[in-house]
């Protein structure tokens, strides 16, 4: 039991003190304890304290290095003499513009489509645009074409040789999913041979990938068209349809670094020699046998452009009456006529003229006159 004694007086204030009844040595280990614990309680308030600073430190530190330079922006005594000087200098150093990569294009993905491009690389890359089409418009996903190396080029160059793969890849994304391989359960799939091949019908509407392909992708998860040349009509599609195709034609495939600086060489050496034409004739003996155009031909040349036709069977015209398709406006201009073309034109004789073609069928017999028109001719 407490009591309390006066002890004295001062100013009119009664000072006294406090003594413990009973129990003089446990209420000041109770003193003691109650010290020992609010020593502690500081001490890890302390300990927290320091914890959550450096925390806020560090976290702020992460956001200076990202957000510093924009808030301060604009303030000078934030910065030094030399970090103007440095700001300056890489004022003056050109912008790169950062590459927009397409968010992903959220669909449910209906199967896989493979496709074995065919002829020659006009022909190939039309289909490429095709195929990329059908495969948005089926909701598929597209792996990477495989490139014709059977045909009369007999080139063995794969897509990625030709192409800049990550780019066709990456610059679609948000139409349609494209995959350089098929997943590996599918892949041994196909390496097995357990896969649906076919050839769709040449000038085909969407519609009829739509009721025709599509169920067998659905059935089979993989189909493999085997042949993609004009296989898609030019005529009749979409506003949609068109703009893909262009899309892909103009900006997806884009040549390999390699190919788009060996152009730039060549074009640079081209000009070196003032004002200069590109021709291509269209004058090969495989576009003359498939088209039948056989104009200015002796009859030896007709029957070996005949025999040419028969020997590819997936070339379905066999029969063709050369005058009739001429009428049509469906064959190449001879040399001869592209002399008198040139001519009609008033383009100089001096121009520098390349051929941007393969062997002409009948060589420098059939080049004649428009070699003597144009002397700078160069194949």
């Amino acid at each position: 039991m407490c009591s309390v004694e006066g002890i004295g007086k001062k100013g009119g204030m009664r000072i006294g003190v406090i003594k413990g009844g009973g129990g003089g040595a446990s209420g000041g280990e109770r003193v003691e304890k109650l010290k020992k614990s609010s020593r502690m309680k500081v001490w890890i308030i302390r300990a927290t304290t320091s914890v959550l600073l450096w925390t806020c430190i560090v976290q702020l530190t992460t956001l200076g290095e990202t957000w510093g330079p924009r808030v301060l922006k604009g303030c000078p005594s934030c910065f030094s003499h030399q970090d103007s000087s440095v700001s300056a200098i890489e004022d003056k150093v050109p912008s790169v513009p950062a590459r927009v990569i397409p968010p992903k294009r959220v669909y449910k993905n209906n199967g896989y489509l493979m496709v074995s491009c065919n002829g020659g690389l006009n022909q190939m890359r039309a289909a490429i645009c095709d195929m990329v089409t059908i495969a948005r418009y089926l909701n598929v996903t597209l792996i990477v074409p495989e490139l014709d190396k059977t045909s009369f080029w007999a080139d063995p160059s794969e897509f990625q040789d030709i192409f800049d793969v990550n780019h066709f890849i990456t610059s679609l994304r948000d139409e349609v999913r494209i995959l350089k391989e098929l997943p590996p359960r599918l892949k041994r799939r196909v390496e097995m041979g357990f896969v649906y091949s076919m050839p769709p019908i040449s000038w085909s509407d969407i519609s009829y990938y739509h009721n025709q392909i599509l169920p067998l992708i659905q059935k089979y998860k993989v189909i493999h068209l085997n042949r993609t040349d004009a296989r898609l009509a030019n005529n009749g599609q979409s506003l949609d349809v068109q703009k893909l195709r262009c899309r892909v034609n103009f900006n997806a495939l884009r040549f390999t670094p390699q190919i788009e600086e060996l152009g730039k060489r060549v074009i640079k050496l081209l000009r070196q020699n003032g004002p200069f034409i590109v021709l291509h004739l269209r004058y090969e003996m495989d576009m003359l046998a498939f088209s039948g155009c056989t104009q200015g031909c002796n009859n030896d040349e007709v029957e070996e452009l005949t025999r040419m036709r028969y020997a590819y069977p997936w070339w379905k015209e066999k029969i063709i009456n050369s005058d009739l398709k001429r009428k049509d406006g469906l064959c190449p201009l001879t040399p001869e006529e592209t002399a008198l073309i040139l001519r009609a034109l008033d383009i100089d004789k001096n121009y520098q003229i390349y051929i941007a073609a393969g062997e002409i069928y009948g060589g420098d017999k059939r080049m004649a006159s428009l070699a003597a028109a144009y002397p700078k001719l160069v194949s």
